[in-house]
């Protein structure tokens, strides 16, 4: 998700609230502005260019006949009445007729091999934010930043979620590059994972930060292919033992070369698997993940060439892709470019994946508060259920404290008698 990094007050979090996509302090940008950001010059192309045709058809299948096949009752002899015979000699008696010889019935046409089971998705939750909010560092907590509350791991899981992606900021979990964790910090982010995965939620850990510490791209001089391995060695040793936490590497690598983010995703990879963990690794692409964009190359190599060179002893490992619905794909607009975007777009990622026996995960996606984001988001999530063969599953973008008037936002809002819906979250039900 390209807009979301705003600042918090303890007042409720009022400057999250009056927060847009254009005013705030940017941790995620779109991709034109996050090249401005970070001093590169990136062209960003027009989305639907270059988009496959996708066509769709319903398979038939012919009618089922009987097992049994209909035999023809031969036609029965003349009623009219013989000579009588001498009475020495029994009359004739009317012949029986020969059923026709099972033999050389017609066979029953063989139905064409069934489409494989399609099956709704195992894993449909929503992205837990707050903790990567903010720019400060370390910044204080309950005002540049939140953690998610257990209240709200309940009140999603009781609506039928089952997964929660929770964001944190690498460089307040580590405070420096191989350096042990921030105690305080690291027992907050434990305190919401192990609550959640003891629920029986799976919790997918994601340093929120592009591929960067502390704006220095991974897989540079600044910050070695080694630190990135150092993070992810330590996480490991950590939840080893809970196979309901996932490891997503980081959020939107961008603005690198794509074999860069490969080598890099690699060595931890490798370090995850090193320190004895089997947990599944869920590996993004670079270019902010964008699933519309999997085989494009203005970024140079595409993801779909790039990323079959990922390495995981264990093979336990999905492809993360996101994917929004606006013009430029970023999640900056609350408009929808059409009703079908969702599975539009989608549709390089799904059949990479399914040409290339690989499983993915939808890891963001939105669309604003309108008829035409309405239709465009059910029928993305119908699209997404479908895919049970390749897809693993999907996260809403966002809910978590201090989100405001946040135009995506599914968190509950507080009332005297609990907590009600957002408007959104009604898009969701009929899907979970």
């Amino acid at each position: 998700m390209k807009y979301r990094a705003i600042s918090l007050t303890l007042a409720g979090f009022v400057a999250a609230a009056a927060c847009s996509a254009v005013a705030c302090t940017v941790s995620e940008a779109s991709p034109a502005n996050e090249a401005d950001t970070l001093g590169a010059t990136v062209e960003v192309p027009n989305v639907e260019e270059g988009q496959p045709e996708i066509t769709r058809r319903k398979v038939r299948f012919p009618a089922r006949k009987n097992a049994t096949q209909e035999t023809t009752t031969p036609a029965p002899a003349p009623t009219t009445t013989p000579e009588p015979a001498p009475t020495t000699e029994p009359a004739p008696t009317e012949p029986t007729p020969i059923p026709a010889p099972t033999a050389t019935a017609t066979p029953t046409p063989t139905p064409p091999p069934p489409a494989p089971a399609l099956r709704p998705v195992p894993f449909r939750g929503v992205n837990l934010a707050g903790a990567e909010f903010g720019s400060a560092i370390p910044g204080t907590e309950n005002i540049d930043y939140q953690f998610p509350t257990n209240a709200e791991v309940d009140y999603f899981m009781a609506k039928g979620m089952n997964v929660f992606r929770v964001g944190f900021k690498w460089e307040r979990l580590q405070r420096s590059t191989y350096a042990a964790f921030d105690a305080t910090y690291a027992a907050h982010l434990d305190a919401v994972v192990s609550y959640a995965a003891a629920k029986g939620a799976r919790v997918i850990l994601n340093p929120h930060n592009f591929a960067r510490y502390n704006n220095n791209l991974v897989g540079s001089t600044t910050v070695p292919n080694g630190a990135f391995a150092d993070l992810w060695k330590r996480l490991a040793a950590k939840y080893a033992g809970n196979t309901n936490v996932l490891f997503n590497l980081v959020n939107e690598p961008n603005t690198m070369p794509t074999e860069q983010w490969v080598s890099a995703a690699n060595a931890a990879i490798a370090a995850i698997r090193t320190a004895g963990a089997h947990n599944t690794i869920i590996v993004p692409g670079n270019a902010w993940t964008g699933g519309h964009s999997w085989n494009q190359t203005w970024y140079g190599t595409s993801n779909a060439v790039a990323m079959l060179n990922i390495v995981d002893p264990e093979d336990n490992i999905w492809f993360e892709a996101h994917q929004y619905l606006d013009q430029t794909a970023g999640g900056t607009d609350t408009t929808c470019v059409s009703t079908t975007a969702g599975r539009d777009r989608l549709a390089p990622f799904v059949n990479w994946l399914r040409a290339n026996n690989k499983k993915g995960f939808i890891g963001e996606f939105a669309g604003g508060n309108n008829a035409t984001c309405k239709t465009a988001v059910q029928d993305m999530m119908a699209y997404m259920n479908a895919q049970g063969d390749v897809l693993m599953g999907w996260l809403w973008w966002a809910a978590g404290p201090g989100w405001g008037d946040y135009p995506f936002s599914i968190e509950p809002t507080k009332t005297s008698s609990g907590m009600a819906d957002r408007p959104l979250f009604a898009w969701l039900t009929p899907y979970l």
